[in-house]
């Protein structure tokens, strides 16, 4: 048995010769792509991506180009060629009526730039600009003479509008009319009245949030040079900030909570939910302070190693600068997947024939099959987009096992992270392909319990069980989650397939987790401080944002929407330190057991880790030491008496 174990001990190298792994997993994946592609050329050529990009009117015309006429549609089949522009009859009052746009709308040559009060100001504007925002059968000389005028032209006012830069439609710059507009155009699958509101507020406030989102970015850069050249001073400095951001930010939140309900104007309906969504955030912030800053006073006397962790993860990155450079390319990456994935839903979604009504308009009925593309379509983003981050983990797992088993610690080995990313593409693919089909699989039900829990929330029993059910798959994927940064890294290491790294990285583990656990804790806690700094004050940037601009409808909810935007930001750059660490212990452990420091069998680990991981345990047993001493017998030999 011994044999046998020093036998396995001894493969634990960063082998140079390797093969490839779960291929059959890999070769799955090229084939599910195919459908994806399959289901791009389907919506290519059924889908009508031109009409959704140029846009179309109410009787089948496409803006901007020549029309066949539908049968049926009187007004159809028009030259359209100078007519580029989407305009709205009603465009301040959209309303959706059976999944579709209750206004009529028409194709213009120009947008009013100006506001119009009267039949004759739009008389005026046709004459002079050549553009007709009356029905195509009624004359110009007849908007001030035919009876029907008023309903066979836009609603008066007419509000000012530009042409949006890509998708040509006549947007009211109007705020009232604008997020009214927005949020009915792209909400067109979904008719809650809620999700229009929290939509007109997000559009309302365009830039503002996009603002915060740059806003955001800026934090997380500071704080990745800020853990890159880290000091017992930025430390204290950092840990002063998010105590000063928590608090700060949970007085505003009350201050404005009192604030709105003391308001004599708050009447509408959105301005109510408001302060209902400002009291939910005061209370869970405070309640989210009160529990960071207890755990930051009990790990306050780790933080001497903490920063010494930090210097070590920013020696190794210092050898590999070129690593934190990966959540900007995979970052990249993942846009640029979004973008075609959306392209593509879109045009599933224009995938209809054209049909006449009763009125003489046309509407585009679905074709057959569309429903079961999309959803194959939705799982395609899920397992793509944790494929990629996958294959993120394993780049940066790669390079740190390269540099971690190199013996002269002065001379690292050239270009690391590029080594890892050829390794990755031409041996390992199916197992990042394997690790993410693991997590689209708990992702999944997830997203199906959220469907039926929107569906059934008005019964009290369901309500609670799929509360249940939807926290016990997110600890899931989170362990999940944990267990494949270890299985990446263990394959980076030995070349196997997903499995028997798995199960190696899970033994290795669980013989050193009393070593490493306590360090790796307190390092991913400081690492969680810095996420919580950057999304205090964007948010924080944010309140005083929207509080300016009370007119908006829902800005709360936007608000949020920023917020995890923040943490999301800041989670990506922050991972690189975070997977570093990860690698960086499970190469100590499987050195420490692999070598014993002799001659033969010499330590890959540099003195400063050895050190540094040595003081971390002695400081826990001693902590163990102390508190388990009140439990014994007093110096003097008496015993403790109960009460």
């Amino acid at each position: 048995d011994s044999g046998d174990t020093a036998s396995e001990l001894q493969e634990w190298r960063p082998v140079i010769y390797r093969k490839c792994t779960d291929t059959l997993w890999l070769l799955l994946f090229c084939l599910f792509w195919a459908g994806l592609m399959f289901i791009t050329g389907y919506a290519v050529m059924a889908g009508a991506a031109e009409r959704l990009v140029l846009g179309y009117d109410s009787f089948g015309n496409i803006c901007g180009r020549k029309n066949t006429p539908v049968k049926g549609a009187p007004l159809s089949g028009q030259d359209m060629t100078n007519k580029k522009y989407v305009f709205f009859l009603n465009s301040c009052n959209l309303e959706m009526q059976s999944i579709k746009i209750s206004s009529l709308s028409l194709c213009v040559s120009s947008c009013p730039q100006e506001q119009l009060n009267s039949l004759e100001d739009l008389q005026s504007f046709a004459r002079n600009n050549g553009s007709f925002l009356c029905i195509y059968n009624l004359n110009v000389s007849s908007y001030t003479q035919n009876s029907k005028a008023a309903q066979l032209c836009p609603t008066l006012p007419v509000p000012p509008s530009k042409s949006f830069p890509l998708f040509n439609r006549c947007v009211p710059q109007n705020p009232e009319c604008y997020s009214k507009y927005a949020s009915v155009l792209i909400s067109m699958v979904n008719e809650m009245d809620v999700f229009h509101r929290i939509l007109s507020g997000i559009l309302a406030g365009r830039d503002t949030v996009i603002g915060l989102s740059v806003l955001a970015l800026a934090f997380s850069l500071i704080l990745v040079l800020t853990f890159r050249f880290i000091r017992t001073l930025l430390v204290h400095t950092l840990i002063a900030l998010v105590v000063f951001g928590l608090l700060f930010v949970s007085g505003v939140l009350w201050w404005l909570y009192y604030d709105y309900r003391s308001d004599p104007s708050t009447e509408l309906e959105t301005e109510k939910e408001n302060v209902k969504f400002l009291l939910g955030y005061a209370i869970f912030s405070t309640v989210a302070t009160v529990v960071l800053l207890s755990l930051i006073f009990v790990l306050r006397k780790r933080l001497r190693f903490t920063v010494q962790l930090f210097r070590i993860v920013g020696k190794i990155i210092g050898r590999i600068p070129f690593l934190l450079f990966q959540p900007l390319w995979t970052f990249l990456i993942l846009v640029v997947f979004w973008v075609f994935w959306v392209a593509v839903l879109l045009s599933l979604g224009t995938a209809g024939t054209a049909q006449s009504t009763s009125g003489g308009q046309v509407e585009y009925r679905a074709l057959s099959g569309i429903c079961y593309m999309a959803w194959y379509h939705f799982v395609g983003l899920i397992w793509t987009s944790e494929f990629i981050l996958a294959c993120q983990q394993m780049v940066i797992a790669g390079a740190v096992v390269t540099c971690y088993f190199n013996r002269n610690k002065r001379s690292p080995p050239p270009h690391p992270v590029l080594s890892s990313i050829s390794v990755l593409f031409c041996y390992h693919l199916g197992t990042a392909v394997k690790g993410s089909f693991l997590i689209t699989v708990l992702r999944i039900p997830r997203i199906v319990l959220l469907h039926l829990y929107n569906i059934l929330k008005q019964k009290k029993n369901a309500k609670c069980l799929f509360k249940c059910c939807f926290c016990w798959f997110c600890c899931q994927e989170s362990c999940l989650r944990y267990f494949n940064q270890h299985a990446y890294t263990t394959t980076a290491i030995n070349g196997t397939n997903f499995c028997t790294s798995a199960k190696d990285a899970d033994c290795i583990l669980a013989r050193n987790s009393a070593k490493l656990a306590s360090i790796s804790c307190f390092g991913d806690f400081l690492l969680f401080l810095g996420k919580v700094f950057v999304v205090c004050f964007t948010v924080f940037g944010g309140l005083m944002a929207f509080n300016y601009h009370r007119e908006l409808q829902a800005w709360v909810v936007p608000l949020l929407l920023v917020g995890f935007f923040a943490y999301l930001m800041s989670h990506s750059f922050l991972s690189v330190f975070e997977v570093t660490a990860d690698a960086m212990f499970l190469c100590f452990a499987i050195d420490m057991e692999t070598n014993d420091g002799t001659a033969e069998k010499p330590y890959f680990v540099d003195q400063e880790l050895l050190t540094f991981v040595s003081q971390s345990n002695k400081l826990t047993e001693e902590q163990k030491h102390r508190s388990t001493r009140p439990f014994h017998d007093n110096e003097d030999g008496t015993e403790l008496q109960p009460m």
